[in-house]
């Protein structure tokens, strides 16, 4: 196939064959540790839109440059949907099940029926549409870069709105990964409602946080101050 600009080879090449309207289905908040897993669904017109100019997979993107193509993804797209997924899920049913679940909802929270599914790296079984999964989507096929851009803002988004009620953490800076200043802070102040608990630094640092609140107690009880 003629690689097209704007990367819509994929999406127009299945939608001269008859099967489209075209969906991009993409991720965001996967490896973290706090907060839902965001999965969005999107289907693009397949002209070239100059608004989308420069519109790849969202890491490669500055924040800044994000929230600009997050505004002309929803303005330009055929249609949208954005699906979160809690922590309390991702824990009772584990990360990959909450995953697939959300990004068949996304799928079907789209306001048309798409034709065909493109997805980044892995089949979602269940889906009325085929699908093909495609690796590295996000540097390849549009819609998939627009889903991973609404996913990626719409977490980051929510993340610091969440970040009010959690001031602790630092939810603002390193949104809810694990980075070295989140689990210190997990250690200092223990793990709260929306940690993913069934992640073993979680677990480990609330563990270190507990035991080092009962040394404490134990110590201050033994002084006689409690």
């Amino acid at each position: 196939m003629r690689r097209l600009k704007q990367l819509r080879t994929y999406e127009v090449a299945l939608d001269k064959a008859g099967l489209g309207p075209v969906a991009g289905v993409d991720e965001a908040g996967r490896g973290a540790c706090f907060g839902p897993i965001t999965i969005a669904a999107c289907v693009l017109p397949t002209r070239p839109l100059p608004q989308l100019e420069g519109l790849t997979d969202s890491k490669q993107l500055t924040a800044r440059r994000r929230e600009v193509l997050f505004d002309a993804i929803r303005s330009t797209a055929t249609a949208y949907s954005v699906v979160h997924v809690p922590a309390a899920e991702i824990d009772r049913r584990g990360i990959q099940h909450a995953n697939l679940d959300g990004a068949r909802r996304a799928v079907a929270g789209l306001s048309v029926r798409p034709g065909f599914v493109l997805v980044d790296a892995f089949r979602i079984p269940g889906l009325p549409a085929p699908q093909l999964p495609v690796i590295g989507g996000d540097f390849t096929a549009r819609c998939i870069a627009a889903a991973s851009v609404l996913a990626k803002v719409s977490r980051d988004r929510l993340i610091c709105e969440m970040a009010a009620s959690y001031p602790e953490y630092g939810l603002e800076a390193h949104k809810g990964y694990s980075t070295k200043v989140h689990m210190d802070a997990v250690r200092r102040h223990g793990a709260s409602a929306e940690h993913r608990y069934s992640y073993a630094n979680v677990r480990d640092a609330d563990t270190f946080y507990t035991e080092s609140l009962t040394e404490s107690l134990t110590e201050s009880t033994a002084r006689g101050h409690v």
